[in-house]
């Protein structure tokens, strides 16, 4: 959930200690403004910028609202210090969570194209002090934000099987691990996955696989009698997503949802555009 200190560290990051750019007397108004079409996401916390200052925020579009360029994301008006005060972070913040969404929305529509039913996830590759606005982006975009944190799913990842061996980090997770909390369980090699599934894990993450190897992990998986969820994840891109949705696949997991969605192109405009 977003704060008021996040929004005063934001802007006390911008401002500095002794800013003249922004004492400008009067009232104003001012438009956030996409320049390249995308998907909107970031415009609560926007707007929780210019509120933080008390500007008065109006004709806000919703998040996962698809835009084009000259579209208006929000209005604010106000003291001119204050809107001004505003704008870059209000840009910034916005233009970063729609870029997350406008990635999400291409590999949730590459993926659809060959199976409605795969679900595109994020990871917790995510940006620190934004994983909420992010994780929110990546809703907006129409994909499945997985785990918030490490306390929401347990991951048995490579380093833990290396540790204990693949069975016994699984035995050793549901033991202390609460019966509404699911296993993941990380595997590099179609066998460890029909293993990982017979052990108990909810979900079997296939960590950089081709998808002819993810497909057979597939297979295998679903030829026991477990009844784990496949997860595809590792270097996934948006051109590369049709190719895993064909495997048969549960979910597609992507840290490049996050930690290199390029930034929307948005503006903030002062005045009148009527």
């Amino acid at each position: 959930m977003l704060t008021d200190g996040d929004v005063e560290r934001w802007l006390r990051e911008d401002v500095g200690h002794h800013d003249v750019t922004n004492q400008v007397p009067g009232e104003t108004t001012g438009r956030l403004v996409a320049k390249e079409p995308g998907v909107a996401a970031g415009v609560d916390a926007a707007s929780a910028v210019f509120d933080y200052l008390d500007a008065t925020v109006t004709d806000r579009v919703a998040d996962g609202t698809a835009v084009e360029p000259g579209d208006v994301l929000l209005r604010a008006a106000g003291p001119a210090r204050a809107v001004l005060r505003g704008e870059r972070v209000a840009v910034n913040v916005a233009g970063h969570a729609s870029g997350v969404a406008t990635r999400t929305a291409a590999a949730v529509s590459a993926a659809r194209e060959v199976d409605d039913g795969v679900r595109i996830a994020a990871t917790r590759k995510t940006t620190p002090g934004l994983r909420g606005v992010e994780k929110r982006a990546v809703a907006a975009g129409g994909g499945d934000t997985h785990r918030l944190d490490l306390s929401h799913m347990v991951m048995v990842k490579d380093n833990h099987v290396a540790e204990m061996g693949l069975v016994d980090a699984i035995e050793h997770f549901r033991e202390r691990a609460s019966f509404a909390t699911a296993l993941d369980v990380e595997v590099e090699d179609p066998d460890d996955a029909a293993r990982a599934a017979a052990a108990g894990a909810d979900v079997v993450l296939l960590d950089n696989m081709t998808p002819a190897e993810t497909a057979t992990a597939v297979d295998r998986v679903a030829a026991g009698d477990a009844d784990a969820l496949t997860e595809a994840s590792g270097g996934i891109t948006v051109e590369t997503v049709p190719e895993y949705a064909a495997t048969g696949v549960d979910v597609i997991s992507m840290g490049g949802l996050t930690h290199s969605a390029p930034t929307l192109d948005l503006s903030f405009r002062t005045g009148d555009d009527s």
